[in-house]
């Protein structure tokens, strides 16, 4: 079925003259934040970003927890804290690494991370809800969701609608993240898991959006969140929503293209390789040379450590510890599990 046949269920929405503008200004953004995480700080810049969105979404929620305590956990260090608190941000960090091999178009891969980012916080993680939530700001309801019984049915709905239809996938996500948060569909965990969700649908439109924190900016206007939430429910209609979020996705593009290396998040890969050393490797990436840095700065670290801290998988910083090895540029001593890295420059 194409999207220009579907003919199945639509939520109630109405796209603005002002949110048609902002489509269009959003499109014209894109490309300058892409252009600016190709830069040669933009490896440091998505580690920060990362950050920012984990932290932000989980503060909305209540997590006291500060960007550098949720950095620390990133980079598995100690932190003394409230064990919930820790526990969310581990399972949160788990869920936005499972980001690459989730298909936001299907319900199933929702539930699959809906159970790492509530593992261990609540009794049916990876699971619809069956009783009744609502939503609230402090201690006023500002919606009351609909009967549990409902959810399954009101989610596949709303899955099949943002797979098929023709709207512009900027729309459909604020759409579908405003549906997400009406419909509550899991005891608990849903806000979180609505902006996550958002990001991985616009994640299809361009791959940028995995990176850019757009729940930062959520979090510093958490009021006009909930206000545009419930201006819609009162609506039955999610224009309002559409038209803040669209701002914020906005907002965010600007924002952090124009975000300095100079950040208040600690640089934990200092450029500690002198250039002259650099300037006899010239086949070396960047990449290569954080990965050397950090080994001059942490010598025992495991690569799965040194992956963690700067933003890619095990297996690929193992390939750039074979380059570095290969250029005679470091050396193993002792074993694997007890051993450490000599520097050789």
């Amino acid at each position: 079925m194409s999207k220009k046949e579907y003919t199945g269920y639509v939520p109630p929405f109405t796209v603005s003259p002002e949110a048609i503008g902002l489509v269009a200004e959003i499109s014209a953004q894109i490309g300058r934040y892409a252009v600016r995480m190709e830069q040669i700080d933009g490896l440091r810049l998505r580690k920060i970003n990362r950050i920012r969105t984990i932290h932000s979404s989980l503060a909305i929620e209540g997590n006291m927890l500060s960007e550098e305590q949720v950095q620390d956990i990133l980079e598995g260090k100690h932190v003394v804290a409230p064990l919930k608190e820790i526990q969310e941000v581990k399972n949160a960090i788990r869920t936005y690494e499972l980001y690459p091999s989730l298909n936001p178009f299907e319900v199933k891969d929702l539930l699959k991370a809906h159970g790492v980012m509530m593992e261990a916080l609540i009794d049916n993680p990876g699971h619809f809800r069956n009783g009744g939530v609502g939503v609230f700001d402090g201690g006023r309801c500002i919606h009351l969701a609909p009967p549990a019984q409902r959810a399954p049915d009101l989610m596949n709905e709303l899955f099949g609608w943002l797979k098929h239809a023709p709207d512009h996938l900027l729309i459909r996500s604020c759409v579908f993240h405003y549906e997400f948060e009406f419909i509550h569909p899991f005891s608990d965990g849903n806000g979180r898991m609505g902006r996550l969700w958002q990001s991985l649908i616009l994640g299809r439109l361009n791959p940028v959006f995995e990176q850019l924190p757009i729940e930062n900016l959520v979090y510093s206007n958490q009021q006009q969140y909930y206000d545009a939430i419930s201006m819609s429910t009162r609506q039955a209609d999610s224009g309002p929503f559409i038209d803040y979020m669209l701002r914020e996705i906005l907002n965010a593009l600007k924002k952090y293209q124009s975000t300095s290396s100079d950040s208040e998040v600690p640089n934990k890969i200092p450029n500690k390789v002198p250039d002259k050393i650099r300037r006899l490797y010239p086949e070396l990436s960047d990449m290569t040379w954080a990965i050397l840095s950090h080994i001059n700065e942490n010598p025992y670290s495991t690569s799965a450590q040194i992956g963690n801290i700067v933003g890619i998988s095990d297996r690929m910083v193992r390939k750039h510890i074979a380059l570095l090895r290969k250029s005679g540029l470091i050396r193993r001593q002792g074993s694997n599990k007890t051993g450490h890295w000599e520097i050789l420059t």
